[in-house]
């Protein structure tokens, strides 16, 4: 918010205190008058004390004689160190919505605030299809790219596709044996609905051979299934199909690279669903040996080192020790992100790195970043993982080998149904929209992501689909209605003649208490995404379009647009339902969640 008396404010108070040092980036950010009290805006002295080293009490009682005399403001309250700010109309409007255009252009950061940043997110392996959680991984990353680009960063989102390894080898051996040459054209499945339900006979088949092998060897019963793999049939068989990948075995290679095309051909109709697009995709295949070279190299300087049995390791003091390599050479998890990190280094010159990864790998990320520290990339401080928590229904968590997870593609199609029976409810069936598919669609997707963007990432969430879709309440929904709203505003405005020039609006005439209210809530918009990308938190921006929808519905009610008293106060209140709109959509936009011209 650019109030000019919080402006003059600033300058007086610098001014009252000549022996304070000031930093050139100090700010005055007045908040919205807390309900109960009076007054538009609240100064916050608290702040300043430490600055001025002076007493709260004291700066407080200096800024509000100030403040009272300020052409700008019709009262000045203190309590304690707080002021509670009431201001003239024509002035609180022509600092916030008046020039909509300069309100819109402060979102972006200062020049030299804004970097080139590498985002990493998704990151499916083709065994499977996409579910909830990717969903998720989806949503959180898709739009913390469209944030921070919003903010003024240069944003190159990309994905790492796991395309192999032993995984990929279960999927593939169960097609071997129980596909009779399946393909998704034979059968109309998506691609990766197809090698999914492999991977999950593949499960089943080795849950069968695990059980006869405890009920044969007493003695090995209370053993993992993860340890007991190799003692089985089915784990061997997969162990070997592996060991003849990494050996290019020509029959297994060319079975994988079929096998891959299907589920990348069927991920790709799910991104194209959810919005989301890469600027570079890398695959496993082609970076799962990078790192190699550069764990070599570390050792060769003597910042790793090497055990008696051969296995290179990695000193990471408090987070313990880690291997980089096993004792036969070969590579393991944390080798193939250094080399792929080192690469997206190199490939796109970037201030920071962002991997959206879900929380059970927080140790993994910081033991990553702790050796490419050791290893001396000076970048290496600028990486930051985006830690998520899991996304459960009412009806518990999901599993991938058991077959229970939410497909991500039926999830679309069930979000999208919900939207198109709400949309039905409030208008009827005989009075069903021509364009009722698009509208559920924009809708049904639209709720989805909110909901899941709804909470900080770290948060461990509760997914509710009908929830989510409801017109009413914190949902995406309600906000999408609110724009819509305005746009039927704007039509019905067109039909009868209305038009407004910008030039000679009256905005003295917007004296209410819901009218002020709405144009300072606008008026944070810039500060809002600002804060929302220095926190790498979609949420912030979620929560303050649900209360910019609240300001507007409380405005709404109370405040007659259309059937306002006088010309000039229809017009200014329709200049400021435009202000509200064009927040919504940008707001909404930046959230990958498009708007239906339309509720």
């Amino acid at each position: 918010m650019n109030f000019k008396c919080v402006t003059e404010l600033k300058s007086f108070l610098v001014s009252s205190n000549p022996s304070a040092t000031v930093p050139a980036d100090w700010q005055i950010v007045p908040e919205p008058c807390p309900d109960g009290m009076n007054g538009d805006i609240t100064v916050n002295c608290f702040r300043f004390a430490k600055l001025f080293r002076q007493a709260p009490d004291k700066i407080a009682e200096a800024a509000a004689s100030f403040l009272q005399q300020h052409p700008d403001i019709l009262q000045a309250e203190r309590v304690k160190a707080f002021i509670n700010i009431t201001l003239k109309p024509a002035a609180l409007f022509r600092d916030t919505v008046a020039d909509s255009t300069k309100l819109m252009e402060s979102v972006s950061l200062p020049k030299t605030a804004q970097k080139r940043v590498v985002i990493e997110y998704s990151a499916p392996n083709t065994n499977k299809p996409q579910h909830l959680g990717h969903v998720r991984n989806n949503t959180l990353g898709m739009s913390l790219a469209a944030l921070l680009s919003r903010a003024g960063h240069d944003v190159v989102p990309v994905n790492l596709i796991n395309d192999r390894g032993i995984h990929i080898c279960k999927s593939m051996l169960a097609y071997q044996r129980f596909g009779n040459g399946a393909s998704p054209e034979s059968t109309g499945k998506k691609g990766d609905h197809l090698v999914g339900e492999f991977y999950v006979k593949f499960n089943s088949e080795l849950q069968k051979q695990l059980a006869e092998l405890r009920a044969a060897r007493p003695e090995i019963a209370s053993k993992d299934d993860e340890a007991l793999f190799l003692e089985t049939e089915a784990g061997r068989a997969a162990q070997k199909m592996l060991q003849d990948w990494e050996a290019n075995n020509p029959a297994i290679r060319e079975l994988w690279a079929r096998m891959n095309k299907w589920v990348i051909e069927g991920f790709n109709e799910t991104y194209r669903r959810m919005g989301v697009k890469f600027q570079h995709t890398y695959l496993e295949s082609e970076t799962y040996l990078l790192g190699r070279d550069f764990v070599m190299q570390g050792l060769e300087k003597g910042i790793f080192s090497k055990r008696e049995d051969g296995a290179v390791t990695v000193d990471l003091g408090d987070l313990g020790e880690k291997v980089l390599l096993r004792p036969d050479g070969t590579s393991i998890y944390i080798t193939q992100d250094l080399g792929t990190t080192v690469r997206k280094a190199e490939d796109f010159k970037p201030q920071m790195q962002i991997w959206v990864v879900g929380d059970e790998q927080i140790l993994h990320f910081k033991m990553l970043f702790a050796a490419l520290k050791k290893m001396g990339y000076p970048w290496a401080e600028n990486l930051h993982h985006l830690a998520y928590g899991m996304v459960n229904l009412p009806s518990g968590r999901m599993k991938s080998r058991e077959g229970t997870v939410v497909d991500a593609d039926d999830l679309f199609e069930e979000m999208v149904k919900l939207a198109r029976e709400a949309t039905i409810e409030r208008c009827g069936a005989e009075n069903a929209p021509a364009d009722i598919e698009r509208r559920a669609e924009l809708i049904g997707m639209g709720a989805l992501k909110f909901m899941l963007l709804k909470f900080n990432p770290k948060t461990t969430m509760m997914f509710d689909p009908q929830a989510s879709v409801k017109f009413e309440g914190d949902t995406g929904p309600y906000v999408q209605y609110a724009c819509a709203r305005i746009n039927s505003i704007e039509r019905k405005a067109a039909e009868r003649g209305f038009s407004i020039n910008p030039a000679s609006l009256d905005w003295s005439l917007l004296a209410s208490k819901e009218e002020k209210a709405l144009a300072v809530c606008a008026s944070q918009y810039p500060s809002t995404i600002q804060t929302a990308a220095e926190r790498l938190d979609c949420s912030v921006l979620v929560n303050y379009l649900l209360d910019l929808a609240k300001a507007f519905s409380r405005f709404y009610r109370e405040c007659p647009v259309l059937n306002a008293d006088q010309p000039a106060l229809r017009d200014a209140r329709l200049a400021l339902c435009y202000a509200a709109r064009d927040i919504f959509a940008d707001g909404l936009h930046t959230l990958t969640i498009e708007v239906p011209e339309a509720m």
